[in-house]
């Protein structure tokens, strides 16, 4: 009896118990029961209680049947490096978003540029006879001179020579021309003709042979002219000096028109042709455009700065463009309907472009980019990206500063 008792007894503890703990443990009706908790920031670490992660000291949410997916990114297919990021924090960070798009842009290409001397419009003077200056007229270097405009005299016992040949060659044709004898006369005349024809080599002019002839009296002194219109960019001559054909005496460029060398870099030299329009800009000539035409392209790379000369053409009617002066050039190399997205939009870490498109619920893929022409703050994307896709185009770099730390911590796990 006394065993009955006790068996009876503690079947009733047992179904009591039981009771009270489905009483317990029951949740209220309408109130799910999360299946653990896991670190919004970082999904890979779980808890079976709530509380703070440790790693980044964000709140812990619960996760319920049938949202499990919503926290793996496996099974929502995301690549390495992808985040979440709540609500609460994409505001605190600034986190705003663009799109992807296709619009009618119209590209150019910038470069640094020196304006250099039109080689075809420069000239070195010298004198094709040997002797000494006597008068210099354009006595310092940067004068400008005029097409025709005296340089300097020369003494030549050589020219002096020819002179004389020749008036007394004219004097000769002048008494035969009542000479029966017409060869003589012939004779005569190629006397003329050669001594003439001899100081139009030397660079004599026609009005200096007409006064000699006129005069009947040779020039002790010959006058150089200048060749161009330009201005004296070299000099070397002086009074007395003697000079020889093979002296340099002046140089003179003509700067109506300069050439400007830019420095291209290679990965944007192929937007550039020759006959592609450009403009000139410099910054001690603020609101000054200066517009012009690639007229060659030089065939080789600078190795050490990767870049590639290019030269263009622009007129200088009132000599603003200096030899030297340094600009910056910006070259129109068309337009057309491209894809693109903000330039802010684009992480670059040098060795690879990232964009980051938004996923929905938070989440964001790092997706590598290639782009290409820059504009208006756009720039176009190469690969990567599709039309429509919606991006972070600021706040990103904190984003990334969270994906790389996410794929180090998952590679450390791993």
């Amino acid at each position: 009896m006394k065993k009955l008792l006790v068996v009876m007894f503690m079947a009733a503890a047992w179904v009591g118990g039981y009771g009270y703990g489905r009483w317990y443990a029951k949740v209220p009706a309408g109130e799910r029961k999360p299946l653990y908790w896991v670190d919004p920031m970082h999904p890979w670490y779980k808890s079976d209680v709530p509380g703070i992660a440790p790693d980044c000291g964000m709140k812990l949410v619960p996760v319920y049947p049938g949202e499990e997916a919503r926290y793996d990114r496996r099974a929502n297919k995301l690549p390495e490096g992808s985040v979440q990021i709540t609500p609460e924090k994409q505001q605190l960070i600034g986190v705003q978003y663009g799109t992807v798009e296709y619009e009618t842009v119209h590209s150019s290409v910038r470069a640094v540029a020196r304006v250099a001397l039109d080689e075809t419009k420069i000239a070195k003077v010298h004198s094709k006879l040997e002797g000494w200056i006597d008068q210099v007229f354009v006595d310092f270097t940067g004068k400008q001179v005029r097409q025709g405009d005296p340089l300097l005299t020369i003494y030549s016992p050589e020219a002096l020579a020819t002179q004389e040949e020749y008036l007394l060659a004219l004097k000769a044709q002048h008494l035969m021309h009542e000479n029966p004898v017409h060869e003589m006369l012939g004779s005569t005349e190629n006397l003329v003709a050669a001594a003439k024809k001899r100081m139009e080599l030397w660079d004599i002019g026609d009005g200096q042979i007409a006064g000699i002839a006129a005069s009947g009296v040779p020039l002790k002194n010959l006058t150089l002219n200048s060749p161009i219109t330009g201005f004296v960019m070299e000099r070397n001559v002086f009074a007395k000096q003697r000079i020889m054909p093979e002296t340099a005496l002046y140089t003179i460029a003509d700067l109506s028109r300069v050439w400007v060398m830019a420095d291209v870099f290679e990965y944007e030299a192929a937007a550039v042709r020759v006959g592609t329009p450009a403009t000139l800009t410099l910054s001690y000539l603020p609101g000054r455009t200066f517009r012009g035409r690639v007229n060659y392209i030089l065939p080789q790379v600078d190795s050490a700065t990767r870049t590639l000369k290019v030269r263009i053409e622009f007129d200088n009617p009132d000599f603003a463009l200096k030899p030297d002066m340094y600009g910056e050039v910006e070259f129109q190399t068309g337009g057309g309907r491209r894809l693109v997205v903000a330039q802010t939009a684009v992480m670059n870490s040098g060795e690879r472009q990232v964009v980051y498109v938004d996923r929905g619920k938070g989440y964001f893929e790092p997706r590598e980019v290639t782009t290409g022409a820059r504009s208006e703050g756009k720039v176009e994307i190469v690969s990567g990206l599709a039309a429509g896709e919606h991006i972070v185009i600021s706040g990103n770099f904190l984003i990334d500063s969270e994906s790389q730390l996410k794929t180090a911590l998952g590679g450390a796990a791993k």
